[in-house]
């Protein structure tokens, strides 16, 4: 016998393979910081969806103890006995499936069913796809427990809503009606459920293809298993969606030797990418270092002094936790600033740190504008981030506005060069972000001469903010492409 909860259901809906192993090879899966702060921020939201309803009746808080179904099950059949109107936590069983509802809510003789998620509203009419196939499962559950189920509510985040000085539970909180999508699923359940039995019960691992479900290896602990068993696969191609890539499979074009020797055209960046990496195999003759030097000159030059590099450091938070916040901004809670005032002048550094659990939006706010003056250029990588946390803060803060805007405007991106392609070397691989560049660019502290070693040691203990040491790094190396012959 094989119990099928929801979120097992969700996973054979997702993948049959990815179902097995859930169950059976546990050790596959990583729990990232990521993966356990939307589980954190999932209990938060769901805990505080519940105050919605204050006579509300929750399910473990009768049991004690939410892992026993068969308590859960029971006590939700007597509060149905009983005529509560709102349970949370609701479970039931039929057969060897078994759901909790989040909000289950009785109207008339009938019921609503209103699962909670820690996502925010967007006016899309594709929203809420991604939880029908939940819902569903549990409305099919109910309804074969005897319940009419006449509503199913997706229960989200409204991110409109800013916080006052006092949460608005109302206007936090907004009720998506998927009704519609998911008894267009419904009928769906029990052939999927009967699959999943017969595929869960299988000490066999099912064989699965891979197909747009799959997406990429961001998704999927299992992607190094299913995909292609190559480093040049065109899955790793530099911006190659997976769509595509699937078609360039079909194409005969498995490999990155497979595009070159069919002519494959690709953008520049992955055409870099596809010649570096068979730079050696096919003895294409490639300098080390790609560069177009006419174009990291032009760029160089606005780089003028003094010069500043900007990093922030930043903290989401599912609810609002300070007044004139929504449900996800980013708030800045540190920054690093590197600065060298003219040529040849000594790397200095700045750095601001606000105290945790505190609104510090306007200390950094300040101190940006106490450590950078106006119409000075600022670098900042992938310069989008640093920009719209500075747009937030102008915004909050009137009287700082013009100066905060300042800096914004003066900010230069240092990631251009990579982007661009008008640098380029194998290292780099299919990504252009910092934490690739700089590995590429700045060898690692082994194989460093002694005397660079405690250079670069005495660096990381003097400043502990790394990312735009990382930048001055990047910015001396196309200084020095420049001097070259």
């Amino acid at each position: 016998m094989v119990l099928i909860s929801k979120s097992t259901y969700c996973d054979f809906c997702r993948c049959r393979k990815y179902a097995w192993n859930r169950k059976y090879h546990k050790e596959l899966f990583t729990i990232t910081q990521d993966d356990q702060r939307h589980i954190d921020d999932g209990v938060r939201v769901g805990q505080l969806a519940r105050q919605l309803y204050p006579n509300a009746v929750t399910i473990s808080d009768i049991t004690g103890n939410s892992e026993n179904i068969a308590q859960m099950v029971s006590a939700t059949a007597e509060e149905i006995q009983k005529g509560t109107h709102v349970i949370c936590e609701a479970a039931f069983r039929t057969g060897d499936l078994y759901c909790a509802v989040d909000i289950l809510m009785k109207t008339g003789n009938s019921w609503v069913i209103n699962e909670v998620k820690a996502v925010t509203f967007k006016d899309d009419k594709n929203f809420g796809k991604d939880f029908v196939d939940d819902i569903a499962f549990q409305k099919y559950v109910l309804e074969q427990c005897g319940l009419n189920v006449i509503r199913t509510n997706l229960v989200c985040l409204d991110s409109s809503y800013v916080r006052g000085n006092e949460l608005d539970l109302d206007h936090l909180f907004r009720f998506v009606n998927l009704t519609d999508q998911v008894n267009q699923k419904i009928n769906n359940v029990p052939g999927i459920c009967a699959t999943a039995a017969i595929d869960l019960s299988s000490q066999s691992e099912p064989g699965v293809e891979i197909s747009p479900k799959c997406k990429d290896d961001r998704y999927c602990d299992l992607w190094n298993q299913c995909g292609p068993d190559m480093e040049q696969s065109v899955f790793s191609l530099n911006n190659k969606k997976f769509k595509s890539a699937m078609k360039m499979i079909e194409e005969g074009n498995e490999t990155f030797e497979d595009c070159y020797i069919n002519h494959v055209k690709l953008d520049k960046l992955p055409n870099l990418q596809v010649q570096y990496a068979l730079n050696e195999k096919l003895n294409l003759g490639l300098p080390e270092i790609y560069t177009e030097k006419e174009e990291i000159r032009k760029f160089m030059e606005h780089l003028t002094y003094p010069l500043y590099f900007l990093d922030f450091e930043t903290v989401q938070y599912a609810i609002p936790q300070f007044p004139g916040t929504h449900s996800y901004q980013q708030i800045p809670f540190q920054y690093s600033l590197h600065y060298i005032e003219e040529k040849g002048g000594e790397l200095k550094h700045r750095e601001f740190l606000g105290e945790s659990g505190t609104d510090t939006r306007r200390a950094v706010a300040e101190g940006l504008c106490e450590d950078i003056p106006m119409d000075v250029v600022t670098t900042a990588y992938n310069k989008r981030f640093e920009c719209m946390i500075i747009r937030d803060l102008a915004a909050a803060f009137p009287d700082l506005r013009d100066h905060l805007l300042n800096i914004r405007d003066h900010i230069v991106d240092l990631m251009d060069p990579f982007s661009e392609c008008w640098y380029y070397r194998k290292e780099i691989g299919k990504s252009v972000s910092i934490k690739s560049v700089l590995p590429a660019i700045f060898p690692k502290i082994q194989y460093m001469t002694p005397e660079e070693q405690t250079r670069t040691r005495n660096n990381l203990l003097k400043y502990c903010c790394l990312d735009t040491l990382a930048m001055v790094k990047v910015w001396e190396e196309l200084e020095r492409v420049l001097t070259e012959s």
